[in-house]
């Protein structure tokens, strides 16, 4: 409907439909989606509100602050980095660019180890080597009501969201975050031993989608020449931390369930098993700790 100057008055749905086909042009893979969640961000309505009332009128503060976001994702930066939060494991957690972005295919991590423990009561104690934002390692500790972890990072800034992260859960009271390179300095034992290592290979990061390669913390990302560098350097180190039948649990690339599975064999871990994710792609190597490799 016109405006009293008979200029065409701005809504929720032509804003909608104008931002999905310009996103839908620049390759975003989910446009009405993605639209939808930077409007509720820049409007400061639900996301039902936005999907169920395509006529309301929309501000010109919202509608600037909606363009300012949209030509951010556009460039193919990630929602999750735009709005500064995604969600995981059914919690919200904050993100930045110096944190890998959490995703889906880790929840086959989460969702491997709690399978694996028989007594959601015990009191176990987690590692989580290369916690990044912490998501693995505070959905865990959702989980198990009687745990306690500790995030390993090398970035003091990842270390300081998975902090944040942590205070706003209600769970800092229950895990501490420490600076370190995979497991060097770390003493004690654990129960439960996981991480989600850079595993991509050097030559095969520039070629990742643009929300990726552009957005999320090299480090993060690029795993060395064959892609297994980081399980290299942190297998010795699980070994050496963990109790007898200790559970560990990698998250692993494309076709790198097979040789991470002898990884982890010849570090002293046995019963190895590959968990696929929803595509059915092997993403996460198990095992139990069973022999004292010298």
């Amino acid at each position: 409907m016109p405006d009293a100057q008979g200029n065409r008055a701005l809504t929720i749905g032509l804003v909608l439909n104008a931002a999905q086909a310009r996103l839908k042009s620049a390759g975003v893979d989910t446009p009405r989606l993605d639209a939808i969640l930077l409007l509720a961000e820049a409007s400061a309505m639900s996301e039902d509100h936005i999907r169920s009332r395509p006529e309301a009128p929309l501000t010109p503060e919202a509608g600037t602050a909606f363009e300012a976001m949209l030509q951010r994702r556009l460039r193919r930066e990630p929602v999750s980095k735009i709005i500064g939060r995604r969600e995981f494991w059914s919690l919200e957690f904050r993100t930045s660019p110096d944190v890998l972005d959490p995703r889906a295919d880790s929840e086959t991590l989460a969702a491997g180890v709690l399978a694996a423990i028989p007594d959601r009561a015990a009191s176990l104690r987690i590692v989580d080597f290369g916690t990044g934002s912490g998501c693995l390692l505070l959905s865990l500790l959702h989980e198990l009501p009687n745990a306690t972890g500790v995030g390993i990072d090398v970035s003091p800034p990842a270390l300081a969201i998975a902090q944040d992260n942590a205070d706003r859960l209600g769970m800092s009271s229950r895990c501490i975050f420490r600076l370190g390179s995979w497991g060097r300095g770390i003493e004690g034992t654990f129960d439960i031993l996981m991480s989600n290592p850079p595993y991509i290979e050097s030559g095969g990061v520039p070629g990742l989608e643009p929300e990726v390669a552009d957005y999320d913390p090299l480090l993060a990302l690029d795993g060395g020449a064959d892609g297994l560098d980081a399980y290299r350097a942190l297998l010795p180190d699980m070994a050496r931390l963990a109790v007898k039948n200790a559970l560990a649990a990698l998250e692993v690339g494309m076709g790198q369930d097979v040789a991470v599975s002898h990884l982890l064999a010849g570090a002293g871990f046995g019963q190895i098993a590959v968990l696929p994710d929803l595509s059915g792609i092997g993403r996460v190597v198990t095992g139990r700790k069973s022999v004292q490799i010298p």
